[in-house]
């Protein structure tokens, strides 16, 4: 299940911001994407996800799992994605929010398994919580959870690190790459913390429109 981009470009307002590149991501590889604010790393996250909007624009392909992404629009692609922020629905209690973003099934499974989910976080009987009664810490586990309950095919990471203190930091960091790895689903992330590269991760930079290793 490898996400592989082949020739993909970003332009912004018709000038180019990131010139033409390949990557393979493996399953259960996360490759870290390092460079300077505005150098185009989370356009380049929205193009994979299928959201990038004007004034930005993309070329090249991107392949999931053998399949062609190009053109479909991003609740079909199954790619999961966390944030600095967590985003979570603030009219909608935790479970509710967990719930939203799961493939369908019978009712009490699903329940079932977003509250195991929960008990595995340390997060047992938050269910009906509302999101704003959370410490940061518990809002970006939710945040997590979501994510991973909604089955994705891929993950894209952007800064969700960036918020925490530096005990959760870590913490969250191994629960991440532990079900990523799990999971065997190929992960892309964004950060400025080299701290945050998983071990005998892989580090790209991007640097004046050119990706390369770092």
């Amino acid at each position: 299940m490898a996400l592989i981009l082949t020739d993909a470009a970003i332009t912004l307002s018709g000038k180019p911001l990131i010139r033409p590149f390949s990557l393979r991501v493996e399953p259960s590889e996360t490759v870290t994407l390092m460079g300077p604010s505005g150098a185009g790393k989370s356009a380049l996250l929205a193009f994979i996800a299928g959201d990038l909007a004007s004034p930005f624009a993309a070329s090249g392909t991107v392949t999931l799992d053998g399949a062609s992404l190009d053109g479909l629009p991003p609740e079909r692609r199954r790619i999961g994605r966390l944030f600095q922020d967590d985003l979570l629905f603030p009219h909608l209690t935790v479970m509710e929010n967990l719930l939203f973003g799961m493939p369908r099934g019978k009712p009490e499974e699903r329940l079932a398994r977003a509250e195991a989910a929960l008990a595995e976080a340390g997060l047992a009987g938050f269910g009906p919580r509302p999101p704003h009664t959370l410490s940061g810490g518990q809002r970006a586990r939710v945040s997590l959870l979501r994510a991973l309950l909604a089955e994705p095919r891929a993950m894209l990471l952007d800064e969700p690190f960036g918020k925490l203190d530096a005990p959760l930091r870590q913490a969250m960091r191994d629960v991440v790459f532990r079900n990523i790895a799990a999971r065997g689903i190929p992960c892309l992330m964004v950060t400025h913390d080299a701290a945050d590269v998983p071990e005998k991760g892989r580090v790209l930079l991007l640097k004046d429109g050119e990706v390369r290793d770092a």
